[in-house]
Protein backbone atom coordinates (compact mmCIF):
# COMPACT_ATOMS: atom_id res chain seq x y z
CA UNK A 1 0.00 0.00 0.00
CA UNK A 2 1.42 3.42 -0.95
CA UNK A 3 2.35 5.96 1.69
CA UNK A 4 0.10 9.01 1.90
CA UNK A 5 1.55 12.48 1.77
CA UNK A 6 0.18 13.07 5.28
CA UNK A 7 1.92 9.94 6.61
CA UNK A 8 5.20 10.91 4.94
CA UNK A 9 5.05 14.39 6.42
CA UNK A 10 4.25 12.99 9.88
CA UNK A 11 7.29 10.68 9.76
CA UNK A 12 9.56 13.53 8.71
CA UNK A 13 8.14 15.97 11.30
CA UNK A 14 8.69 13.41 14.07
CA UNK A 15 12.36 13.11 13.08
CA UNK A 16 12.94 16.81 12.31
CA UNK A 17 10.58 18.77 14.59
CA UNK A 18 12.26 22.13 13.86
CA UNK A 19 12.10 21.67 10.10
CA UNK A 20 10.31 23.54 7.37
CA UNK A 21 8.98 20.65 5.27
CA UNK A 22 7.34 20.88 1.87
CA UNK A 23 6.15 17.75 0.10
CA UNK A 24 4.88 17.41 -3.45
CA UNK A 25 3.23 14.29 -4.89
CA UNK A 26 4.95 14.06 -8.27
CA UNK A 27 2.76 11.45 -9.95
CA UNK A 28 -0.48 11.53 -7.98
CA UNK A 29 -0.01 7.88 -7.06
CA UNK A 30 1.29 8.11 -3.49
CA UNK A 31 4.54 6.48 -4.59
CA UNK A 32 6.62 9.35 -5.98
CA UNK A 33 7.28 12.42 -3.87
CA UNK A 34 9.60 15.40 -3.72
CA UNK A 35 10.48 16.69 -0.26
CA UNK A 36 12.24 19.91 0.65
CA UNK A 37 13.43 19.80 4.24
CA UNK A 38 15.14 22.74 5.93
CA UNK A 39 16.47 21.75 9.33
CA UNK A 40 19.28 22.71 11.69
CA UNK A 41 19.97 18.94 11.93
CA UNK A 42 21.62 19.25 8.50
CA UNK A 43 24.06 22.02 9.46
CA UNK A 44 27.63 21.06 8.62
CA UNK A 45 26.69 17.71 7.09
CA UNK A 46 27.37 16.59 3.52
CA UNK A 47 24.39 15.82 1.30
CA UNK A 48 24.88 12.04 1.51
CA UNK A 49 24.72 12.14 5.33
CA UNK A 50 21.63 14.36 5.24
CA UNK A 51 19.86 11.89 2.97
CA UNK A 52 20.90 9.01 5.24
CA UNK A 53 19.23 10.81 8.15
CA UNK A 54 16.01 11.17 6.15
CA UNK A 55 16.03 7.50 5.12
CA UNK A 56 16.64 6.47 8.75
CA UNK A 57 13.67 8.62 9.80
CA UNK A 58 11.49 6.71 7.35
CA UNK A 59 12.30 3.46 9.19
CA UNK A 60 12.72 1.19 6.17
CA UNK A 61 9.70 2.45 4.23
CA UNK A 62 11.83 3.48 1.23
CA UNK A 63 11.51 0.85 -1.45
CA UNK A 64 8.38 -0.55 0.20
CA UNK A 65 5.52 1.81 1.00
CA UNK A 66 7.47 4.63 -0.59
CA UNK A 67 8.89 3.96 -4.03
CA UNK A 68 10.66 7.23 -4.87
CA UNK A 69 11.59 10.32 -2.89
CA UNK A 70 13.48 13.22 -4.45
CA UNK A 71 15.19 15.07 -1.63
CA UNK A 72 16.34 18.64 -1.16
CA UNK A 73 17.93 18.88 2.28
CA UNK A 74 19.13 22.27 3.47
CA UNK A 75 20.36 23.88 6.66
CA UNK A 76 18.63 27.15 7.61
CA UNK A 77 21.62 29.23 6.48
CA UNK A 78 21.53 27.55 3.05
CA UNK A 79 17.81 28.17 2.66
CA UNK A 80 18.29 31.87 3.18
Amino acid sequence: MPMTQTALEAELRAAFPDADIRIEDLAGDGDHYRARIVSSAFSGLPRVRRHQLVYAALKGKMGGELHALALETLSPDQAG
